[in-house]
This record gives structure tokens, C-alpha cells and sequence, in this order.
């Protein structure tokens, strides 16, 4: 159970040894449904274009995933120096906790701006008309395709022909930059790093899979609890990104969204608000989190 908080100490509450130690076992376990085949896979040279991208692009080991923290704002009581696997923790007496004051006086604008940009996007109506051409935008009229290995869905000309009866609306900076020179004028929105910010709404595939970049970019000082449900929210969200593409996944097990037929595209737009409307939750969650490291950081 949680216990009350100590207030000498710069924290919220504190949690018993059984009670962090229930919650370290529930996020290893959890993590582990995933990360164990994952990694059993990747130890055969198993590719995997979901799980390999996450781990990959956003380049939090696994091994860093694992790992629980309780965040900064809640103590944990040891017995016999028992104690998670972060070297931050500060330990008095039989209280460990994140001390405020070792918070890297570098991060501190990063932490700002972050915070200030979760709140901007979710303060943003959701927008769900842009059918994940980004992957097919990569992919446009060029020779040198991102995912050499992956088969594609349907020839060169006909990929382009269809993403030239489709407005491109993408809003994420992050997959416009990786559309080919052709694609990128068609794009209603010239985005750029200056402007990224300005442009990202909530509805969009990518803005809620980068929930889980801004989660453990403040690892240990943003709960473990978080990273995880944003982790768990941008293995869903990838799935969709994948099975949306212009490539072949069946043979991974990913049944297609054929976003060239109506049908495709209206299933897509379902998915789609279904990340939208999961990551509700997972985003208030972590701007609260910011808010907390922030109120604590500059007391």
C-alpha cells in the first residue's frame, strides 16, 4: 500500500518494500510478454519491422525498459540495502529516492520545452485524414527503397499513381523528412525542424508513438509505470504504421490495411482514432509527470 508522505524529504509519497517491489514485478512481467520473444527472435537474426524500428529509431535498449523506477516525487523504503537497478537513487536512512537536486541542470530547458509541447499537441483537435500515405511517400517514384527486405504490395507505378490521387497531409516532421524529393512538394504541409512543433496534432499515428520518446528521454526521473504504458501504446500504434504500408508484411503475420480501397481507408481511420483515444490517458498521464519534475526541479 502507499504510505504517507515524508515530509522532510523532497517527495509525495513514499511506498512500502512489498509495495514497490509488487509494482518492479508487475512492470518486469509485463515488459518480458514482449521483450522475451523479441529478444529470442532477434538472438536468430529474426527481423522484426516493429519491435526492431521501436528499439532501433528510438534507441532505448531493452535492457533500460526492463528496468523499474518509481520517478522522481515518490520514495521507496529498502530493507538491507535492497534496492532498484538506477545508480540516482539517493538512500537515507531506509528511504531511497530521486533527489530533486542532482537533476542534470543541462536537462532542464529540454524538460521545459517538452512539457510545454505535450501540452500545445494535446491542446490541438486531432486530425484523421491522412491514411498513413507517409510510408508510401517514402517509397515514391525511387529506386532506392527504405526497407530494401520488405516485398512491396504492388509495383513502382502503381504505388505512385496512387499517391497522386491522395492529398498528402502529413503533419509529423519525423516521417516528412524521410519522404523522397518527389513526394515531399506534394505534401500540403512544408515542414521542417523550425517549424515541427507547430504543425503536430494528437491524432496522428507517429505524435502518439513519440509519447514513448518523451517518456524515457527523462529516464530514471519520469516513472518506469509511464514509459511503459507509452512503450505498450507505440507497439500498438506501429503495428497499424506497418500493416498501413505499401509493403507486404503477411508473411510476418501483419494483414494489410489496404488504404488504396475504401474500405481500406475507413478501417484505418477506425484504427487510427483508437490510438488516438489510448493515448489520451498515457499523454495526461505523462504531462503530469513533467509537471511534477518541474514544480520539484525549481523549488
Amino acid at each position: 500500500m502507499e504510505m504517507a508522505s515524508n515530509k522532510t524529504l523532497p517527495v509525495h509519497r513514499v511506498f512500502s518494500t512489498a509495495e514497490w517491489k509488487h509494482r518492479q514485478k508487475v512492470h518486469q512481467e509485463s515488459i518480458s510478454t514482449i521483450l522475451d520473444p523479441y529478444l529470442e527472435k532477434r538472438s536468430r537474426h529474426v527481423k522484426n519491422p516493429v519491435l526492431d524500428f521501436l528499439f532501433e529509431y528510438y534507441q532505448f535498449r531493452p535492457s533500460h525498459l526492463r528496468r523499474w523506477s518509481p520517478g522522481i516525487g515518490t520514495a521507496i523504503e529498502t530493507e538491507g540495502g535492497d534496492l532498484p537497478e538506477i545508480s540516482e537513487l539517493t538512500l537515507r536512512s531506509n528511504i531511497a529516492y530521486l533527489d530533486p537536486a542532482d537533476f542534470p541542470e543541462n536537462r532542464k530547458s529540454s524538460a521545459e520545452w517538452i512539457h510545454q509541447f505535450l501540452l500545445k499537441t494535446t491542446d490541438r483537435k486531432p486530425s484523421f485524414g491522412c491514411f498513413g500515405l507517409h510510408e508510401w511517400a517514402m517509397v515514391y517514384r525511387t529506386g532506392n527503397i527504405r526497407h530494401g527486405q520488405l516485398p512491396l504490395r504492388m509495383d513502382q507505378e502503381e504505388l505512385a499513381q496512387f499517391v497522386e490521387s491522395r492529398p498528402l497531409v502529413c503533419t509529423h516532421f519525423d516521417a516528412y523528412r524521410f519522404f523522397t524529393k518527389q513526394a515531399q512538394p506534394l505534401n500540403k504541409y512544408e515542414l521542417s525542424r523550425n517549424n515541427f512543433a507547430d504543425n503536430e496534432q494528437p491524432g496522428c499515428i507517429h505524435n502518439n508513438m513519440d509519447l514513448y520518446k518523451w517518456a524515457f528521454k527523462l529516464y530514471p526521473w519520469i516513472s518506469s509505470e509511464v514509459i511503459r504504458e507509452a512503450f505498450f501504446l507505440a507497439v500498438d500504434a506501429r503495428y497499424i504504421d506497418m500493416q498501413a504500408s505499401p509493403y507486404d508484411l503477411s508473411g510476418k503475420g501483419l494483414k494489410p490495411i489496404k488504404i488504396e480501397t475504401e474500405s481500406g481507408r475507413t478501417e484505418y481511420i477506425e484504427k487510427q482514432t483508437m490510438i488516438y483515444r489510448k493515448g489520451i490517458p498515457v499523454r495526461n498521464r505523462l504531462i503530469e509527470e513533467y509537471r511534477n519534475l518541474l514544480a520539484l526541479i525549481t523549488e
